[in-house]
């Protein structure tokens, strides 16, 4: 089953980098149906689970489910903008699988194109999972099932998590040592600093990936380029700073980075109960471990005669968006 999914999310990969076997719909969208299977199409107001890869049209990868293995659960809405990603998926059916190109000047006409939008179209490989449809389901009926087929898929990528995490220590050179609360860390770079304790800021350089190592987000520029992330001309690509002890941090990292000395370096695995947890959040699906590559740049100690240093948010992962094919 995973070979044959491989298998057809390649081909459809290939597909998508040609207008060969493309059919034209609204406003520029183009789309090409590669599994058509039987059965009625997805109308607003149904639920649906999807996986899918989002590329740009010179066949960059942006965002896709695959990354931690779990599909794209919403309720259906009437699109916002003809031509969007939602009137192609409206063409499919559960068991369906599809090529959909956006076309991006139509969609963000009289607005300011986003700088991660390149070139003309925004592509979407599109797997259709499951279709629970609204029909004439009773809220109460139909809000059960859906709910009930997403607790599964979320009980089952619980249940996964520790494995993952297993299975990048055992692959990796480090030899990590796990704190009480399910922390890793390994460092890779050891010096004889001051530490830090709480109250002070903490400046770091990070570099944020998941656990098959595609990079989210770093401070690094060096490395973004390393990772072929699209650069942010309003990313500064410098330390963050933030206080530690505050609870201004996701508790993984504030964890992590007090176990370290100034100048010192270390690799943290941060499980979803000390990142972005069950729930997780724009850019991070649930039960998501996250491993940061962290150097303690310096130690600030707090100024008695001054304002206390701001907490800022965590780091955010990562700033280019694809638009979302389903909407709450």
């Amino acid at each position: 089953m995973k070979k044959k999914l491989m298998f057809l999310t390649l081909a459809a990969i290939g597909l998508a980098g040609c207008n060969g076997g493309f059919k034209k719909g609204e406003k520029g969208l183009l789309y090409n149906i590669i599994v058509d299977k039987s059965g009625p199409s997805i109308k607003p107001g149904d639920f649906v689970s999807l996986n899918l890869n989002v590329k740009t049209d010179a066949d960059s990868l942006v965002w896709s489910t695959y990354d931690n293995g779990l599909p794209f659960m919403q309720i259906m809405q009437k699109p916002q903008t003809k031509g969007d990603v939602i009137d192609g998926i409206e063409m499919l059916s559960e068991g369906d699988s599809a090529v959909i190109k956006v076309n991006i000047d139509s969609l963000t006409k009289g607005h300011p194109r986003p700088a991660s939008m390149k070139g003309k179209y925004q592509v979407y490989v599109v797997k259709v999972e499951k279709v629970i449809p609204k029909g004439n389901l009773s809220d109460v009926v139909f809000q059960g099932r859906a709910q009930a087929y997403a607790k599964t898929i979320m009980d089952a990528a619980g249940k996964k998590e520790p494995t993952k995490i297993k299975n990048y220590v055992d692959k990796s050179n480090l030899k990590f040592s796990k704190t009480p609360s399910g922390l890793y860390y390994a460092k890779t770079k050891e010096e004889a600093g001051p530490k830090l304790a709480a109250g002070d800021t903490a400046v770091v350089n990070y570099t944020v990936k998941f656990v098959n190592g595609k990079v989210l987000e770093t401070s690094v520029k060096s490395e973004a380029q390393k990772a072929k992330l699209q650069i942010n001309p309003m990313n500064p690509y410098k330390p963050i700073r933030f206080a530690v002890g505050v609870k201004g941090m996701i508790q993984g990292m504030d964890e992590g980075i007090q176990l370290l000395n100034k100048g010192e370096k270390a690799t943290l695995i941060v499980p979803s109960s000390l990142g972005y947890g069950e729930q997780g959040n724009a850019q991070i699906q649930p039960f998501t471990p996250l491993v940061f590559d962290v150097e303690l740049v310096d130690v600030v100690h707090p100024d008695p005669n001054a304002p206390k240093p701001q907490s800022l948010v965590p780091p955010q992962l990562p700033q280019v968006q694809p638009q979302q094919p389903v909407k709450k």
